[in-house]
């Protein structure tokens, strides 16, 4: 009965061992899968916001066109190591825990085989105790039975070795894969993030290395253009309007200037009348010429 209890006591041992990994590790194999699908959605809203850089910087002036591309470009390097970590994860990581099923299934079938070897061996001693008790005399009765406690006994012993050994390579498999799968884990976050850094870093570099002052005085350039402050766009007709709108335009006035000269020239007998003449020409012009000023 001794050897019973012990091995009652191996088998919740086993047990337990065999409880909490199918426990953990399907909660890590569940958390993986999930940590998986946000990265893989991350990656397709990260492409997206690619789609859109470039699209945007489609419709800005060159310089901000260029920077804009340059970054999407590095943007979109980021996501091909993005893909590439997805990909890791679901090889090294994902396909390794999911083996655990299939394992803690075979691990518990062998403890399963154990426990009714066990409970055979437990029924055959009951059995032969009983014997011993109704029929001491019959020593027939008692020797079968005797003899099938034998034979559970050396099947229990038998596939208690079993299960020892499986429980065992078990165990060994567990820790070491339990180290691998995460080691793989954090290597491929490393080298993930220290590739995206790299990248991060040179579009950090086209972001900080755009001049905004080129792209601000072509814009500056199009709305001068636009609304005709520039002369070499539109010429100011302010001056001819008001000349225009004037009685006495500037050729008059000149014309006007080398007739009076010539009659002072010819006939400065004429002198009254043509300093009449001159004071009222006169007159009008400062007029006009106050009036253009």
């Amino acid at each position: 009965m001794n050897i019973i209890l012990s091995r009652d006591t191996q088998v919740k041992i086993m047990e337990n061992i065999v409880t909490n990994a199918e426990k953990y590790f399907g909660k890590f194999c569940i958390l993986m899968a999930a940590y998986t699908r946000k990265t893989a959605k991350l990656r397709d809203k990260s492409d997206l916001l690619v789609k859109q850089l470039i699209d945007y910087g489609n419709t800005e002036n060159p310089e901000l066109r260029t920077t804009v591309k340059n970054f999407a470009e590095e943007l979109a390097k980021v996501q091909d190591y993005r893909q590439a970590e997805v990909e890791r994860l679901e090889v090294k990581v994902i396909a390794p825990l999911k083996m655990y099923g299939v394992l803690i299934k075979q691990t518990r079938a062998e403890i399963k085989k154990f426990n009714k070897a066990r409970n055979n061996e437990i029924k055959q001693l009951e059995k032969l105790e009983k014997i011993r008790q109704k029929s001491p005399s019959d020593r027939q009765m008692i020797s079968q039975a005797e003899s099938q406690v034998h034979k559970a006994s050396v099947d229990a012993n038998r596939t208690t070795q079993q299960l020892e050994e499986t429980m065992d390579e078990f165990q060994k498999q567990k820790l070491k894969d339990i180290q691998k799968i995460f080691l793989d884990f954090v290597t491929i976050e490393m080298t993930f993030h220290a590739k995206a850094l790299e990248v991060y870093s040179n579009a950090f570099q086209t972001l900080e290395s755009y001049d905004a002052e080129k792209d601000l005085e072509d814009f500056r350039a199009k709305i001068h253009i636009a609304s005709g402050t520039f002369h070499e766009a539109r010429p100011d007709t302010t001056t001819t309007s008001q000349s225009a709108a004037l009685p006495w335009s500037t050729q008059s006035i000149r014309s006007t200037l080398q007739k009076l000269e010539l009659v002072e020239s010819d006939k400065e007998s004429e002198g009254d009348q043509l300093q009449d003449l001159r004071d009222a020409e006169y007159t009008q012009i400062q007029w006009v010429t106050s009036r253009t000023t």
